[in-house]
């Protein structure tokens, strides 16, 4: 594998750890792993994204749905910090949920507006976000499955 090849296949386990954690499901049916992994959760019929741990995080992580609802590459969307995924007047709204999500381990029932790349805007609705680990059970960031969503534009 190449390193970025194992840095993703790492953080999907990660994901998919901290998430089975949290709310005792799997992201994915048990016996995929590493590149199978990877490839399934792309093609997901669901939004997955996640950002790290940065005082301002940024965006480090999105599948093939995601992308494609934000209207951005995987290289503009890896670069944008999360909260500029959110209107400036609903960024507030989007801090009290990372600090619900921070104080609970995970929430399944976010509803929020956001903006794509293209300045589009939709409605999330029943979304399930939740804390990253790793391995060492230190914070690696947070996680969000998007499986509803409406074009409000």
């Amino acid at each position: 594998m190449t390193p970025d090849a194992v840095w993703l296949a790492r953080h999907i386990r990660l994901m998919r750890a901290s998430h089975r954690h949290w709310t005792g499901q799997d992201l994915l049916p048990a016996g995929l792993d590493g590149t199978q992994a990877v490839e399934a959760l792309d093609a997901a019929g669901f939004a997955l994204i996640s950002h790290g741990t940065q005082p301002d995080p940024i965006f480090n992580y999105a599948n093939a749905a995601a992308l494609q609802l934000f209207d951005m590459s995987w290289q503009a969307f890896t670069k944008l910090p999360s909260r500029l995924s959110a209107e400036p007047l609903l960024q507030a709204d989007r801090d009290h949920l990372l600090a619900r999500v921070a104080e609970l381990g995970y929430i399944d029932d976010y509803t929020g507006v956001r903006i794509s790349g293209s300045g589009r805007r939709f409605r999330i609705r029943n979304a399930t976000v939740w804390n990253l680990v790793d391995e060492s059970g230190r914070p690696y960031g947070q996680a969000a499955l998007l499986r509803e969503w409406q074009a409000l534009d």
